[in-house]
């Protein structure tokens, strides 16, 4: 969800792509749903992060929870911030009991991960790549 929110709504600044050290294969169905709610439509893959150490990106931000544990080092360049999040998926419940975590998560990504961007390009004053 954190790529979709920032490229939907900080394009003029940032490009975000998104990985995870355990991907599932494919994005959520109820991360599409929470998404198209504020009005972004998303058609990103799951995507491994040894695809990106390669890149050159100024700002790495893990925004699992468990990301800080299962990659605590950052191979590749770019500085690294860490804010985690409950991993949606891994709710239970009913359906509007787990679509409820999936709206909470996608609300606390939109206001922190933007704030946090915004605050490091007006420090840095660049437009750089970015990375989940």
């Amino acid at each position: 969800m954190a790529e979709a929110i920032v490229n939907a709504r900080l394009a003029n600044r940032w490009r975000a792509f998104s990985a995870g050290t355990q991907p599932s294969g494919h994005v959520h169905p109820m991360a599409l749903q929470a998404l198209a709610e504020i009005g972004i439509t998303h058609d990103g893959q799951s995507k491994h992060v040894d695809q990106f150490h390669e890149m050159g990106f100024d700002l790495v931000v893990t925004v699992c929870d468990d990301a800080a544990e299962n990659c605590p080092v950052w191979l590749g360049k770019g500085q690294r911030v860490h804010l985690g999040f409950p991993d949606p998926a891994k709710a239970v419940g009913t359906e509007e009991e787990r679509m409820a975590i999936f709206r909470r998560v996608r609300d606390s990504i939109y206001q922190r991960v933007l704030a946090s961007l915004t605050d490091f390009a007006n420090q840095a004053d660049t437009e750089p790549p970015f990375m989940l």
